[in-house]
C-alpha cells in the first residue's frame, strides 16, 4: 500500500533517511533532525513531499519516497524531483519501490508535470538495473553540479549590494 506520509511518520521517515545514507556509504553526511523534518515536510510552507509504502500483511512501513516540485524554463511547466526513493532491504523485491514510482508517475499526470527526474549514484547498479527495466532515460551528457560549504560561502560574498531587495521578493524557502 502506498500513502502520503503523515507527521506521525517523521521518525520512521528520519530512520529510513538513515538507512538509505548506511547504503549509500555517507552516513556521516546526515544532519536533518526530525524537527527540521517534520517543518519542512508539514511546516505551513512545505518544502518536499513524502509517500510511505507500508507491507500489506503487517502495515509495517518499508519504504518511502521524498520528491518536491521544480520548473522547467524549457516546456513552461512544472516537474517532480525525486530527492529520495528508498525500500527497506528486508522489503526489496516485493514490488513497493515499482509501487511507489507508480504514484509518483500518476501525480505527475495527474498535475501536468512532464518531467519525472532524479539522481542515482553510478556505482549503484542493482537500481539502475531496475530503473532500465522501467524505461528510464539516462542523461549522461548532463552533469551534476553542487556549491556547498566554504565554497558556498565564497561565492555568495561577492553578491552584489541590493540582496536584502531580492531576498525579500524571492518568497521560495
Amino acid at each position: 500500500m502506498i500513502r502520503a506520509a503523515t507527521v506521525n511518520d517523521v521518525a520512521t521517515i528520519r530512520a529510513m533517511i538513515h538507512e538509505l545514507a548506511e547504503y549509500e556509504r555517507a552516513v556521516e553526511q546526515v544532519r536533518a533532525t526530525e524537527e527540521q523534518l517534520r517543518e519542512a515536510l508539514f511546516g505551513e510552507h512545505p518544502a518536499a513531499f513524502t509517500l510511505i509504502a507500508e507491507d500489506d500483511e503487517t502495515g509495517e512501513a518499508v519504504g518511502f519516497a521524498l520528491w518536491f516540485p521544480r520548473f522547467s524554463t524549457w516546456t513552461g511547466t512544472r516537474g517532480m524531483h525525486l530527492e529520495d526513493l528508498y525500500v527497506r532491504e528486508s522489503a526489496r523485491g516485493g514490488g513497493h519501490g515499482k509501487a511507489l514510482l507508480a504514484s509518483l508517475a500518476a501525480i505527475c499526470e495527474e498535475r501536468g508535470y512532464e518531467r519525472f527526474e532524479w539522481w542515482v549514484l553510478a556505482w549503484n547498479e542493482p537500481t539502475i538495473d531496475f530503473y532500465k527495466s522501467l524505461g528510464v532515460e539516462f542523461l549522461d551528457e548532463w552533469r551534476i553540479c553542487r556549491l556547498s560549504g566554504e565554497p558556498l560561502r565564497d561565492l555568495a560574498g561577492r553578491a552584489t549590494a541590493g540582496l536584502d531587495r531580492i531576498s525579500a521578493s524571492c518568497t521560495a524557502q
